[in-house]
């Protein structure tokens, strides 16, 4: 009866209408837009259709589950653009590991946490430990890859970190114009070339070409790698 959830039994029985009413009613704490509380009269809200223009997908995931869900949750642009960050540093611990699911290998923290009343911020605490963990092996790529699986694994219950990571570091916003990803690749070849019969002049002329595109290399001794910004 309005204007208590008229539309509780929609809500509580969509799913399975053949059993029972749902037995757990959970309510999260306020939404708020840039410090204030979203409101479709103060339109001070954001569409996800328009967000997903903007950032990628699992950034909008991961801003909302840094904060438990009874608590009150500030949305702002700056706050997706530190996940965006978040993710990167993540994506570029996992480059070059090719990881297949397997929900058994799973960092125990993550399930306590998302046992005791969906503990997001918990949760992704512990795949903090789980990628510092993977950044501090310095042995062999064996370990690496046993350490990138656990993070990957336990993150996808959280629905994160599933994408390949050379196209995560590819996704652009949609409306900037700019190289695509193979004009970028022939540039990286076009700069290895130049390298190598030590045309310095050229090759930062395409480094800075490339990092006016938003486009960052990253030089090791297999190769280089890009990513956008």
């Amino acid at each position: 009866i309005f204007p208590h959830h008229e539309n509780e039994i929609a809500q509580c029985l969509c799913d399975t209408p053949e059993e029972s009413f749902s037995k757990y009613w959970m309510h999260n704490g306020y939404l708020m837009s840039e410090g204030e509380k979203m409101s479709k009269s103060l339109g001070n809200f954001y569409t996800i259709r328009d967000l997903i223009q903007e950032f990628p997908g699992e950034a909008v995931r991961l801003l909302l589950l840094k904060t438990h869900y009874r608590q009150p949750l500030d949305f702002t642009k700056s706050g997706l653009e530190e996940a965006k960050q978040e993710l990167d540093r993540y994506y570029g611990a996992l480059r070059g590991f090719k990881i297949s699911a397997d929900q058994s290998i799973l960092d125990p923290l993550v399930g306590r946490a998302l046992s005791d009343d969906l503990n997001t911020p918990l949760a992704l605490t512990a795949l903090h430990g789980r990628l510092r963990e993977l950044n501090s092996i310095s042995g062999g790529r064996n370990d690496q890859l046993v350490a990138a699986k656990v993070l990957v694994n336990s993150a996808s219950v959280l629905g994160l970190l599933q994408q390949d990571p050379e196209e995560w570091f590819r996704w652009q916003s949609n409306g900037i114009s700019g190289l695509d990803d193979q004009a970028v690749e022939a540039l990286v070849v076009a700069r290895s070339e130049a390298r190598a019969i030590k045309n310095f002049m050229e090759s930062d002329r395409i480094r800075d070409e490339l990092a006016g595109a938003g486009v960052i290399l990253e030089d090791s001794s297999n190769g280089t790698i890009w990513r956008r910004r």
